[in-house]
């Protein structure tokens, strides 16, 4: 497996505007509402949101985000992973849990407990040691995602 970098965008505000797009095109959420997200990274000292790619040369092949509450309805359970995106051509080799496992230590160093996600996969996740700990219902969904939740 190729090593890939891992990397924080609070430390290179100059691939906001890269990474800004790059969520938009997977996601299909308004630009702006990541260049927000990503400036506010950017300029706070809170822990959240943070925003995290990962690139192969210039070319940014993966994603992960965290924020307060990943748009559900159990806005206890925070904060919440979010975004998290895998080229294609770059699955399969290890990505999607080094980013995970990456926003784990990082949040844990931050001085959090836990960490949560919510998503359709069933068991995509318990492979990184989340736990399924209930379902949740997503703002403006008719039925409910699931929730998971890793101790840091």
């Amino acid at each position: 497996m190729k090593d890939f970098t891992i990397v924080k965008i609070k430390e290179h505000p100059e691939l906001l505007l890269e990474a800004a797009e790059w969520f938009h095109q997977k996601w299909k959420i308004p630009i702006e509402a990541y260049i927000q997200s990503m400036e506010e990274c950017i300029n706070s000292t809170a822990s959240v949101p943070q925003c995290y790619i990962v690139r192969d040369d210039k070319k940014i092949v993966a994603g992960i985000g965290v924020i307060e509450n990943d748009f559900h309805d159990r806005k206890d359970l925070t904060p919440n992973i979010c975004a998290v995106y895998v080229e294609d051509s770059y699955r399969n080799q290890g990505l999607a849990g080094n980013m995970l496992q990456f926003v784990c230590d990082d949040f844990k160093n931050k001085g959090n407990d836990y960490l949560y996600l919510i998503t359709d996969h069933s068991t995509f996740y318990e492979r990184y040691d989340w736990e399924f700990i209930c379902m949740v219902q997503g703002d403006g969904e008719l039925t409910k995602t699931r929730m998971y939740r890793r101790e840091l």
